[in-house]
């Protein structure tokens, strides 16, 4: 058992339980997954693309990245049905916890003029998405490798029923929320 989920079951959880007063242990909310996803319009010009931002998100998670294509086809965006549009990463149990430990304690610190991530980003069901602008403040990418800078999304979904919820669980994770 990692690190982090030892400390969500030991600390995170009896808080919770507390602050709430659910009347179960299978009310508390919990992190269920977390999707990394990095949108590439200009794939469709050049293939190679694609190969270096799943290099990336590979190194970055530790999990092959899965590709995802166009669902319709869009004419102000000079974009077809099934071309390659962007890449995504689903992480789940072990992997989604060393991730979002390496990701608040490891890669936010990293970001310049940092002062934490914003508070208002829930969905209204329990779940937080936040976007960084580089993949160079994780320390698994090396600088001189990578041929463009690239930014990407990161949805953390929780079982959290409100937005309460999730924001004091993330917060118990270690999540670095702007005061």
């Amino acid at each position: 058992m990692t690190r982090m989920k030892t400390y969500y079951k030991e600390n995170v959880a009896p808080a919770l339980f507390k602050k709430f007063g659910y009347k179960s242990v299978m009310q508390i909310p919990k992190l269920d997954k977390i999707v990394i996803n990095v949108g590439c319009g200009e794939a469709k010009e050049n293939a190679k693309v694609v190969d270096a931002i799943m290099n990336d998100l590979s190194l970055i998670t530790g999990q092959k990245p899965v590709v995802c294509r166009a669902k319709k086809s869009v004419a102000n965006f000079k974009l077809r049905e099934g071309m390659i549009i962007g890449v995504k990463v689903t992480l789940r149990d072990e992997k989604m916890y060393e991730f979002l430990d390496r990701f608040f304690n490891v890669a936010l610190p990293r970001v310049r003029d940092f002062r934490g991530i914003n508070p208002n980003s829930f969905d209204g069901r329990g779940n937080y998405s936040t976007g960084i602008k580089e993949q160079l403040i994780f320390p698994e990418i090396e600088y001189d490798k990578i041929d463009k800078v690239r930014g990407m999304d990161i949805n953390f979904i929780t079982t959290a029923k409100t937005d309460e919820e999730a924001r004091e669980l993330l917060t118990l994770m270690g999540a670095p929320f702007a005061r």
